[in-house]
């Protein structure tokens, strides 16, 4: 038990040194840092506040429609609400981003000892907690995606055990976070029955379900179960079963792939996007590595994940494409574990600490009156 409870120490301050670092030249009202201007702004949450609720959202003058909130899931921000009377509401959303934010690194942790030596353990969790730079800047700040991924990496470490409830029961907690949780569900539907079929298309005679184990998967329900929730709440707040596929432009999704090279695209915006090319070759070697690995329980959701993502047109694709980020730890386990890129990432320390801070001073919701939302 000591031992465990060293091994959450260790995480928790591999989780939350990083972003203590990050807030520290805000926190103390730096008027630059290393050449780079930094403002004195913030960030709040507004459906923690209203719940969806009409009558509410208009008290918060953003220029947006009630409609808009419904393209954001309900589990991020009760959290915050329920935090709130401790903290109120902005250093609510703080807490629940950082407490999220350990919940996935130490998921993270556990997942990994699966590919690599357990002295190679603490390294990769800690390379993680820094690599992608977005993905630091996401912790650092308030947002969904630290819960997010912290589910979703909880649950596909269970089912990859065959613990099917409790991989359930983080995949319906990774809906109520955000709507690419479905993709959880259909890759786990994919995971389970396709090897089960394809060995009964070449044996016949062989039985491919083992009844206790089909019931066991039931549990997976459980995910789209938490899509039909988030709708009836849409239902009985915004009278709109479907208010999410009415939020405005807020899905990104397209018919096309590729889209986002359309630089016209409202969300995108400028012909600068030779990044976006390394995001998806890294996300194919990633998912071709995995099935080199046989890791087909990987392997279906990195795949269905990954060719949502190539639909997607907004210039912060690396933010849509996190989920995928520590399955593709997992496919270059080997290479991350070396020492050139232990040297490679001494180097990189800087830049990743110089780009959130820039990123984060630009990308600040212009908020004149914070009374509403304290």
């Amino acid at each position: 038990m000591l031992a465990k409870f060293k091994v959450i120490f260790i995480i928790s301050l591999i989780s939350l040194l990083p972003t203590l670092f990050i807030w520290l030249p805000f926190f103390i009202r730096a008027e630059s840092v290393w050449g780079i201007p930094l403002p004195k702004d913030g960030m709040a949450t507004v459906v923690a506040k209203t719940f969806y609720d009409p009558s509410l959202t208009g008290n918060y003058s953003f220029g947006l429609p009630n409609e808009y909130y419904a393209a954001h899931f309900p589990l991020y921000p009760l959290l915050i609400r329920l935090l709130s009377p401790i903290t109120g509401y902005p250093y609510a959303m703080l807490l629940v981003t950082a407490l999220s934010s350990i919940l996935a690194i130490y998921f993270f942790y556990l997942f990994i000892q699966n590919y690599i030596e357990k002295k190679d353990a603490l390294w990769i969790t800690l390379v993680f907690s820094l690599l992608p730079a977005r993905w630091l800047i996401v912790r650092s700040v308030g947002s969904t995606e630290p819960l997010f991924l912290a589910t979703i990496i909880a649950s596909l470490y269970y089912f990859k055990q065959k613990k099917y409830l409790l991989a359930g029961v983080w995949g319906l907690l990774a809906q109520l976070t955000k709507s690419p949780g479905i993709l959880l569900f259909i890759a786990y539907i994919f995971a389970f029955f396709y090897p089960r079929l394809k060995e009964l298309g070449d044996h016949p005679a062989n039985t491919p379900f083992k009844q206790s184990e089909l019931k066991k998967f039931l549990s997976i329900l459980l995910i789209p179960f938490g899509l039909i929730v988030v709708f009836f709440i849409y239902k009985i707040q915004l009278n709109d079963l479907f208010a999410y596929f009415h939020s405005g432009d807020n899905i990104h999704l397209f018919i096309l792939p590729f889209q986002i090279f359309n630089y016209s695209q409202s969300w995108v915006g400028t012909f600068w996007l030779e990044e976006i090319i390394f995001v998806y070759l890294f996300g194919l070697l990633g998912l071709i590595k995995l099935v080199k690995l046989k890791d087909y329980d990987l392997a279906w959701f990195v795949g269905i994940f990954f060719f949502s993502i190539l639909f997607v047109s907004h210039r912060d694709i690396i933010r849509y494409a996190l989920p995928i980020v520590p399955f593709l730890f997992a496919a270059f386990a080997d290479n991350l574990t070396k020492n050139e890129f232990k040297y490679a990432m001494l180097v990189l320390i800087i830049p990743i600490y110089l780009f959130s801070l820039a990123y984060i001073s630009q990308n600040v919701m212009p908020i004149s009156d914070w009374s509403p939302l304290l």
